[in-house]
C-alpha cells in the first residue's frame, strides 16, 4: 500500500461520550464524488452501470434537484463543508486555503469531531487527493481540526497505463485518459474504499463520521481495463447540440484554452473522453458498493446517515464544453442521496442546495451547529419527499474580475454576468437550455422579477 499522507491525532479537543450515548448516535458516511454529473442508472441514464448506486438510491431520498453555489471543486467543497455561500467563504478558485480565508470556521466534520465523533477521511473531501500535485494535498488534510486522521493514497506499480493518451495533443495537462493493469485497489479510489471499510471495522460501536472522497470520473480518466470493457467503442451516443440553439454569451462557456481544445476534437475524439468518462463512473460505483456492503456486513447500515453526493455537475458534449465552470444546468445541478435511519425513501423533486447538507445533518443527528449557516435543513424532505423544495436556488462564478451569478427557480434559470450580458431559460419548454429568451419582450416581466430575486441574494454577500 503507497500512503502518501497519513496523520492521527487522537482526542484533540473533543467530548468523551459514554456508552449509552455512543449508541444513541448515529454514523454519518459521506461520499463525496469528483466532477459526476448525472450519469447514473438511478437519474434515468440507460447507458451507464452504476448497479450500486442505483440500489443505494432506491433505499433513500434521491434530490432530483439540488445545486452546487459554485460549479468548481474548491469553492464548492468549502461552501457545502462549511455550511457557507462562496461569498461568505471567500473562496471562488482551486488555489485559496480554506482555513486562510476563515481560520475559525468549524467544517462539518470538525463539528462532529468536537461532540464526540471519531472522524476520518479516505481522499478528497475538502480540496485534496488524487490530484497531481502531493504537496497541495497535504495541506488541505485540515490536520488535525477536522479530521483525527485522513488518508490520501497513490497508484502501485501493478496499475500502470497499459493505453490512453491525452487528447488535445499535450497542449493542456486535462483531457486524459488511460485504461490500467492491475484490480481495483491498484487505484487510489480502490485504495479508499479498502481503507474505509477498515476504519469502520476497527471503530466498532464507538459514533464516527467517516468521509470517502472518490477522484473519478474526474480526468484524468484513469480505471482498470474491465471498466472500460463495459463500454465498447462507439457504445454510447454522442450529444448533438440542436441547430438553431442560441449563442451563448462569451463569459458563459467556451472560453479560453478548453474552449479553443474542445473546438478541435473529432468526433473519435469525443467517443473517447465519453466512453473513459463511463468508466470512472462504473469504477467508481464500484468502490460505492463495497463501502456499502460493509455497512450491511458489520451491521451498521441502521445505524449510519448516508450521504451521497457529487461537488458539481459537468458537460459532456453540451454547448461543444467538456468541463464544469459554466453556470447552465449541466454544471450546477449535481447528484445528492441521501439514506439511512428515519429517511423514507422516495424521490424529491423541490429544488434545494448545497449549502444545505450541513444543518441537514447536525439536526438529523442531533447536533447544535453554529448559528450562521446560510442553508436550511432538509430533514423535512427527508420525512417526506414529496414536500416542496426551496423557491430558488442560486450558483456564482468567478472569470477573474468577472463575474456570473445564477438563480434557478422550479420554471425559470437566469443568469447575469458583470460584462452586461443576461440569460434566461425556460425549463418547462426548455430544459436543456438550448434558447437564451432574454430580452424577448414577451418575457419581460418574468426576467425582471428574477432579476429581483437574484439581486436579493447577491446583496446579501
Amino acid at each position: 500500500m503507497m500512503k502518501l499522507i497519513l496523520f492521527i491525532a487522537l482526542g484533540v479537543g473533543c467530548v468523551t461520550l459514554s456508552k449509552a450515548e455512543e449508541r444513541s448516535h448515529p454514523n454519518v458516511l459521506l461520499i463525496a464524488v469528483d466532477d459526476l454529473r448525472d450519469t447514473l442508472g438511478c437519474y434515468g441514464n440507460q447507458a451507464v452501470r452504476t448497479p450500486n448506486i442505483d440500489r443505494f438510491a432506491a433505499g433513500g431520498v434521491r434530490f432530483e434537484r439540488a445545486y452546487v453555489q459554485y460549479p468548481v471543486c474548491n469553492p464548492s467543497r468549502s461552501s457545502f463543508l462549511t455550511g457557507l455561500r462562496p461569498d461568505q467563504t471567500g473562496i471562488t478558485d482551486n488555489n485559496t486555503l480554506l482555513r486562510a480565508k476563515l481560520p475559525d470556521v468549524v467544517t462539518l466534520p470538525q463539528l462532529f469531531r468536537a461532540n464526540g465523533y471519531y472522524s476520518a477521511a479516505f481522499g478528497k473531501l475538502f480540496h485534496l487527493g488524487g490530484g497531481r500535485d502531493a504537496s497541495a494535498r497535504q495541506r488541505w488534510m485540515d490536520l488535525p481540526t477536522s479530521w483525527d486522521e485522513a488518508h490520501a493514497f497513490q497508484t502501485t506499480p501493478a496499475g500502470k497505463i497499459i493505453a490512453g493518451r491525452n487528447l488535445t495533443g499535450g497542449r493542456l495537462k486535462w483531457c486524459e485518459w488511460g485504461m490500467t493493469a492491475g484490480g481495483d485497489d491498484d487505484q487510489p479510489d480502490g485504495q479508499n474504499a479498502r481503507e474505509a471499510i477498515a476504519c469502520m471495522e476497527r471503530l466498532g460501536n464507538r459514533p464516527w463520521f467517516i468521509g470517502v472522497g472518490f477522484h473519478k470520473p474526474h480526468d484524468p480518466f484513469v480505471a482498470p481495463q474491465k471498466y472500460f470493457d463495459l463500454y465498447p467503442p462507439g457504445s454510447i451516443p454522442l450529444h448533438r447540440d440542436p441547430k438553431d440553439q442560441t449563442a451563448a454569451p462569451p463569459l458563459a462557456v467556451g472560453f479560453g484554452e478548453f474552449g479553443a481544445a474542445f473546438r478541435q476534437f473529432t468526433d473519435a475524439e469525443r467517443l473517447e473522453f465519453l466512453r473513459a468518462y463511463y468508466a470512472g463512473v462504473s469504477f467508481m460505483d464500484a468502490q460505492v458498493g463495497r463501502v456499502l456492503d460493509a455497512l450491511h456486513r458489520l451491521k451498521l447500515a441502521d445505524k449510519t446517515l448516508v450521504i451521497f453526493l457529487s461537488d458539481h455537475g459537468y458537460h459532456l458534449g453540451e454547448r461543444a464544453w467538456w468541463n464544469k465552470n459554466t453556470l447552465f444546468e449541466r454544471s450546477c445541478r449535481a447528484p445528492l442521496v441521501i439514506a439511512g435511519l428515519g429517511v423514507k425513501p422516495g424521490v424529491a423533486r423541490g429544488l434545494v442546495e448545497f449549502v444545505d447538507l450541513y444543518p441537514t445533518v447536525a439536526e438529523f443527528c442531533g447536533v447544535k451547529p453554529p448559528a450562521s449557516l446560510a442553508g436550511k435543513s432538509l430533514r423535512p424532505l427527508l420525512d417526506d419527499p414529496a414536500r416542496p423544495g426551496k423557491s430558488a436556488a442560486f450558483t456564482l462564478v468567478t472569470r477573474g474580475p468577472q463575474r456570473g451569478d445564477s438563480v434557478r427557480t422550479n420554471r425559470w434559470r437566469y443568469t447575469e454576468w458583470s460584462d452586461g450580458a443576461h440569460e434566461l431559460y425556460d425549463h418547462q419548454n426548455d430544459p436543456d437550455e438550448n434558447i437564451n429568451l432574454a430580452g424577448d419582450a414577451s418575457h419581460a416581466a418574468t426576467e425582471d422579477e428574477l432579476k429581483r430575486v437574484l439581486a436579493t441574494q447577491v446583496e446579501r454577500k
